[in-house]
């Protein structure tokens, strides 16, 4: 008989999956904000408390949420099994994020997912993958800002193909589970107003990818007064708007495939 294929996360952390102990009380997932909505204004989530993890539990967690954010191609069951696997060495609270995700969009299908991820993703403003859009938008500055990502990769060691840009979430979260360090990590916190937009913008309205942004909010630091002061600004304003001809594959915005821009 051959050996099982490893799992997610022993690929992602070069180890044997932890030894079996004592199950974890099951925690129920956060339900989705069931706040007013006025005017379709995103409404502000409370902030997560941080869990505490040891950095190969932070780095699994990092890669199951990288692979579930990407785009839901011929690969996804595949995916949504590893990630499935891997819960179940996680801390009770994320497992039951990831798990949740995974549940209801296997019960969708490839077909009915793809169709929900382009909606989402590709045609709402708040719902952006790509991080520069929340602090640069549509401006002159966004330019710098990915450059500011690209040489982060560098720094790692990491090339991205010609047609990524360095700020797509999936990416900067699967650079984080296969390096980590502080470049990584000051990439997450100084766009973390953004990802916690982001997670607002998807309670808000009741996507299945809600789930995968409360476990990755999960891992990261408790949110300071500054960043906790730019995302009432950025909730409140939304990204800058200023539109300018750039060319090439940044704009529109945001599209994370040219099949799927409008």
């Amino acid at each position: 008989m051959s050996a099982p294929a490893p799992t997610l996360w022993q690929r992602v952390t070069g180890r044997a999956p932890l030894p079996a102990g004592p199950p974890e009380p099951v925690t129920s997932v956060p339900p989705a904000s069931t706040a007013p909505r006025r005017g379709g204004r995103t409404e502000p989530l409370p902030f997560l408390d941080p869990v505490d993890l040891p950095d190969e539990l932070r780095r699994a967690t990092h890669m199951a949420v990288a692979l579930l954010l990407d785009y839901p191609d011929a690969s996804y069951d595949e995916r949504l099994g590893a990630v499935e696997a891997t819960a179940s060495a996680l801390p009770a609270v994320i497992g039951d994020d990831l798990r949740t995700h995974v549940a209801a969009v296997r019960e969708w299908g490839v077909d009915r997912t793809q169709i929900h991820y382009v909606e989402t993703f590709d045609q709402k403003r708040r719902c952006a993958l790509h991080l520069t859009y929340y602090s640069s938008g549509d401006t002159r500055r966004r330019g710098m800002a990915l450059v500011t990502f690209a040489e982060a990769f560098a720094a790692c060691g990491w090339e991205l193909g010609d047609d990524d840009l360095p700020d797509y979430l999936p990416s900067v979260l699967e650079l984080s589970a296969r390096e980590g360090g502080p470049i990584v990590d000051m990439l997450l916190a100084t766009h973390r107003e953004g990802v916690e937009l982001l997670r607002s913008a998807l309670h808000h309205v009741r996507s299945q990818y809600r789930h995968l942004l409360d476990a990755l909010c999960r891992t990261l630091p408790q949110v300071d007064d500054a960043a906790a002061a730019r995302f009432v600004d950025l909730l409140s304003a939304g990204p800058p708007q200023e539109m300018v001809g750039l060319g090439g594959t940044l704009l529109p915005f945001p599209s994370v495939r040219p099949e799927a821009t409008p």
